[in-house]
Order: C-alpha cells, then sequence, then structure tokens
C-alpha cells in the first residue's frame, strides 16, 4: 500500500485489543494487565491521541503504585512500514519531546503496533499492540 493510502487508511479511532510483551519468543502479559482498555486517534491533518488504561486493580508496582493509565499527544507520519509519533504531552514526563517509532501492520479493521523497549528499560522485549478500528458512538 501507497504511504498516501496506508494514511488515509490509518486515519479515524482505533479501540486496543491487546497490549503483550513478548521476550525470546515468549508471550506474557503488558503493563497493563490482561485486558487493558485504550484508544488511539489518528486524524489526517497529522494528529495523534493514544489513552490506554488497567482495567484490573493490577499488583502494586515497587513503591506501592499501580500503573494504571498511560497517554499522550502529539504528532504522526509515516516512514516505510513505520509509524512515528513525535510526543507534545504525555502521562509519563520521560515521553515528552521523544519520537515514539513503530512497526505497523495494517490488515483491514486490524492495526498491529509494536516496539522494542529502550535500552536500559530492563531485558530487551518487544512490545506489541494490537487495535481494531472503532465504530459507531456510545455502546
Amino acid at each position: 500500500m501507497a504511504t498516501d493510502a496506508l494514511a488515509a487508511a490509518l486515519a479515524g479511532a482505533w479501540r486496543l485489543d491487546a497490549y503483550v510483551d513478548v521476550t525470546d519468543g515468549l508471550v506474557e502479559e503488558g503493563p497493563l494487565g490482561p485486558t487493558p482498555a485504550g484508544l488511539l486517534i489518528y486524524t489526517g491533518c497529522g494528529r495523534v491521541s493514544v489513552s490506554m488504561m488497567r482495567t484490573d486493580p493490577g499488583p502494586p508496582a515497587p513503591g506501592g503504585q499501580v500503573v494504571r493509565f498511560m497517554g499522550y499527544a502529539g504528532t504522526w507520519w509515516l516512514v516505510g512500514r513505520h509509524v512515528v509519533h513525535q510526543v507534545d504531552v504525555a502521562s509519563h514526563d520521560y515521553l515528552v519531546g521523544t519520537r515514539q517509532v513503530r512497526d505497523l501492520a495494517l490488515d483491514g479493521d486490524l492495526l498491529t503496533l509494536s516496539g522494542r523497549t529502550p535500552p536500559g528499560a530492563g531485558p530487551p522485549r518487544r512490545r506489541v499492540l494490537t487495535w481494531r478500528r472503532a465504530t459507531g458512538g456510545p455502546r
């Protein structure tokens, strides 16, 4: 799919189906638990917004806090089969000003974004997020 056609196909809203970590081929629960919820919005004018949350109580992390919400917004563009998110605002300070590059696979109404964790962020792993095109209004 040509870049312009791919960009047009990405525009819209997407609901999070799954968020997993893959380490040495082993699929594990992601940081937002077994049943995360999320919304990803790509606008046709190059804006992106990502909001994701844990839906179960979750185990406390060191220090007693549970990661319940992750989100950011900024701009987006395509580079080959990768989507780049330039983060303007975020729930985590360390994300502001960064470029988040994700491998991209689009199969009809199913979008898979994945990327490797940065060096120093624990064991090397691939984070894989599966999104399904959002349809309709209120449920």
